[in-house]
């Protein structure tokens, strides 16, 4: 599955901005149709992504897009205007019920088709951000194969419910442990909501944040101005200690599985298979990563 440390946020109307965000080395840029562009320019911003994704160098990074809500009057036209452009994939923001994405990825299949593209070629991934949301997780998890990763949204969930957000994160813990739940569950990626400060003050509470993220499951966070993006994803990668350590463990336990031996110890710990596993886990994010172990 591709890597999704940090995914970016970049107005779908600001050809400067996307070209910026394709520069900047980012697992994952997502070109904004939503929040990012006003109702009478909504038009301008298909042009302009349809133009980028034709014509613009995104190295090694993910083009996403964030459509409009499958409730609005806007995303069919979103879609219409910018699949034959053939992105990476497509942000479903507000979903609610899995016959959204199951209506959206049937009009993805027949661009796929028409254009002779891969099935599937085309991944989905969806925003939880609404108490119906978070309701039908379980319905949505299990929707749609083209589905590859939830996105845990928490400014809007707060508005749905009319909780009163704060630093801790308390109001939408649930809601945040929720997502990622399901979307291991399912075999999917989780996605942790955007820090949306920008005050230089707040930087250890971005790593903070991102590092809780992490500490949960998430696979990776979105970013909201280009200056997050490292800070994310560095908090992501595993560092060269991680990595040697968890090859320690792993080389440990497969020489005492030779030996006939289940759980050992190493280094005054005891070691069962769930460490192992996390161990495994970490030196593959560091593969995803690039980085050779």
């Amino acid at each position: 599955m591709r890597i999704r440390r940090a995914l970016l946020f970049m107005p779908g109307d600001d050809r400067r901005k996307i070209e910026k965000g394709a520069a900047l080395g980012v697992d994952s840029i997502i070109m904004d149709l939503e929040d990012g562009v006003a109702f009478n320019n909504k038009p301008a911003a298909r042009a302009t992504i349809f133009a980028a994704l034709r014509e613009v160098s995104f190295g090694r990074s993910e083009k996403l897009i964030r459509i409009n809500p499958a409730s609005s009057e806007f995303y069919e036209d979103d879609i219409n205007a910018t699949v034959h452009a053939h992105p990476d994939g497509y942000v479903v923001p507000k979903v609610e019920h899995g016959r959204q994405v199951q209506e959206i990825s049937s009009w993805l299949l027949t661009a796929e088709h028409k254009h002779d593209w891969e099935e599937g070629s085309i991944a989905l991934l969806a925003i939880i951000e609404t108490a119906m949301g978070v309701v039908n997780l379980r319905e949505i998890a299990s929707s749609d194969p083209r589905l590859t990763a939830l996105i845990f949204g928490a400014e809007d969930l707060a508005s749905s419910i009319g909780a009163i957000r704060t630093p801790d994160g308390w109001e939408v813990f649930y809601a945040r442990s929720k997502v990622v739940m399901h979307a291991k569950a399912f075999g999917m990626q989780a996605l942790d909501t955007p820090f949306v400060s920008l005050a230089e003050a707040d930087n250890d509470h971005l790593i903070a944040e991102t590092e809780q993220a992490l500490y949960m499951g998430y696979d990776g966070k979105l970013a909201i101005h280009p200056k997050q993006v490292d800070v994310i994803q560095r908090v992501f990668t595993p560092t060269s200690e991680q990595i040697a350590q968890a090859k320690r463990l792993v080389e440990a336990h497969e020489q005492r599985q030779r030996g006939g031996t289940g759980v050992f110890a190493l280094d005054g710990r005891m070691v069962d298979m769930p460490m192992v596993r996390a161990a495994e886990k970490v030196l593959a994010r560091a593969r995803a990563a690039g980085i050779a172990v």
